[in-house]
């Protein structure tokens, strides 16, 4: 047993010398260019996921009327969540696509069956669109914004499934200005929101 011990310690000293050179020597490149390696991608994952739901599990998600959460939830998502989730018709964007790890096309996405799994999902969007994910290009619009509003946007998100490019555009115009919520970075939105920039269109799309 102590052998099996001593060669462990030893593995592991080996493995922590090496990395500690990697790191140190600037072998690893931080560049969002260059991918992870598959097992380090599945181990974020795993743990990224764990360390959502240990949060967003004991959370309860609150009746909020459909028209109140589409109301609320569209004209914010329009505002502060396109330039990187993309709306239904929308072109990918210079800013989507530098994005690694890239974000969810939420239109795009299919929901988990059964009620208890999509209160599961509201649940992890409300707790991920509260506090953001470290090391990537997910804030935490829970310093800015109230849960109520927060709520609002994870209800909206699960109807984006399948929805239409028209059926969008009718519901932000509708919506529009209704609650009154403005945004200082709509400027810039407008620009990057159907895949423009001031200089050139991206015709790319994944």
């Amino acid at each position: 047993m102590k052998a099996i011990l001593k060669t462990i310690s030893g593995f592991m000293l080996v493995v922590a010398i090496a990395a500690g050179y990697m790191m140190s020597a600037g072998i690893y490149n931080i560049g969002a260019t260059d991918k992870h390696w598959l097992i380090t991608e599945k181990l974020i994952e795993w743990m990224r996921n764990n360390s959502i739901a240990a949060r967003a599990n004991v959370l309860e998600v609150p009746t909020m009327e459909e028209t109140e959460y589409l109301a609320t939830g569209a004209t914010h998502y329009d505002a502060m969540c396109t330039i990187c989730h993309l709306a239904p018709g929308q072109e990918l964007t210079e800013l989507a696509q530098g994005l690694y790890p890239q974000a969810p096309v939420f239109h795009q996405r299919k929901l988990p069956a059964g009620t208890d799994a999509i209160e599961t999902q509201t649940k992890a969007y409300f707790w991920v669109i509260k506090n953001g994910i470290k090391m990537t290009a997910m804030p935490a619009w829970g310093l800015t914004h109230d849960d109520e509003t927060i709520w609002a946007m994870a209800l909206f998100v699960q109807k984006l499934e399948n929805m239409s490019a028209d059926q969008y555009q009718k519901l932000i115009s509708k919506h529009s200005n209704s609650d009154g919520h403005e945004h200082k970075h709509d400027h810039a939105h407008s620009h990057q929101k159907n895949g423009y920039d001031s200089h050139h269109q991206n015709k790319d799309i994944d």
